[in-house]
C-alpha cells in the first residue's frame, strides 16, 4: 500500500527506515522522501512510527486523542486533514 503518492513511498519502505532506525518524520523524509510534497502522508507515518515503538510526536498523539487518528482506517477524500509540509534540512 502506498503512504506517499508523491514520491510512490509504499508502508513497507516505510517501516524498513523504521527498523533501519528512522525515529521521525524528517528522518524517514530524509531517506525516501515522503512526506516532502504535499505533506498528507505525514500522519500516516506518524501513526507507522507510533505502532513501530518509536515516539509519536506530539501532533500525532494530540490526533489520536481527539479521535482523528486511526491507523487501521481508510479514510475517504472528505476526512483527509488539509497538507501540512515538512521541512527537509
Amino acid at each position: 500500500m502506498y503512504v506517499c503518492m508523491c514520491h510512490a513511498v509504499t508502508e513497507d519502505q516505510v517501516k524498513r527506515a523504521i527498523d533501519d532506525g528512522a525515529n521521525t518524520p524528517r528522518q524517514i523524509a530524509s531517506g525516501c522522501k515522503a512526506g516532502t510534497d504535499c505533506g498528507s502522508c505525514v500522519r500516516r507515518i506518524q501513526a507507522l512510527l507510533g505502532e513501530h515503538g518509536a515516539r509519536p510526536c506530539p501532533t500525532a498523539r494530540l490526533a489520536a486523542r481527539l479521535g482523528l487518528a486511526d491507523p487501521g482506517a481508510d479514510a475517504g477524500p472528505a476526512a483527509v486533514p488539509a497538507p501540512v509540509p515538512l521541512r527537509v534540512a
